[in-house]
């Protein structure tokens, strides 16, 4: 291999390793975004039908701190539709999850959707 190429090479590299030593000090800041609450929570819906029982999930571990498990439920589509648990962030401080329900009055079915409450 030429002596020119040799040196080009060992530089690059020489340049590549110090790169990789200067940035892995870096500082990374997180930023919480909020997001508004859908108009939805809280609606009432007339239902033709009692969901079925609830499915068995496996909770996982949070993705980090802070996140709260939304577990799973039957949620009302024009059909019962199940919805899989998963971990969520809180959309602003002070924030807790109330989850969808199913309620039986007077003879009518009633679906209550559930969200965050402040």
């Amino acid at each position: 291999m030429p002596r020119m190429k040799k040196s080009f090479l060992i530089a690059l590299l020489a340049l590549a390793a110090g790169g990789g030593l200067l940035t892995s000090g870096c500082v990374v800041r997180e930023r919480t975004v909020y997001r508004p609450v859908p108009a939805t929570v809280g609606t009432e819906i007339i239902v033709t039908e009692a969901p079925p029982a609830p499915l068995v999930e496996t909770i996982t571990v949070a993705p980090g701190p802070g996140y709260v498990w939304i577990g799973g439920c039957w949620v009302w589509r024009n059909h019962w539709v199940w919805a899989r648990g998963h971990w969520a962030y809180p959309p602003r401080p002070g924030a807790v999850w109330v989850a969808h329900r199913y309620e039986y009055r007077n003879g009518v079915g009633v679906f209550i959707r559930g969200g965050w409450r402040y």
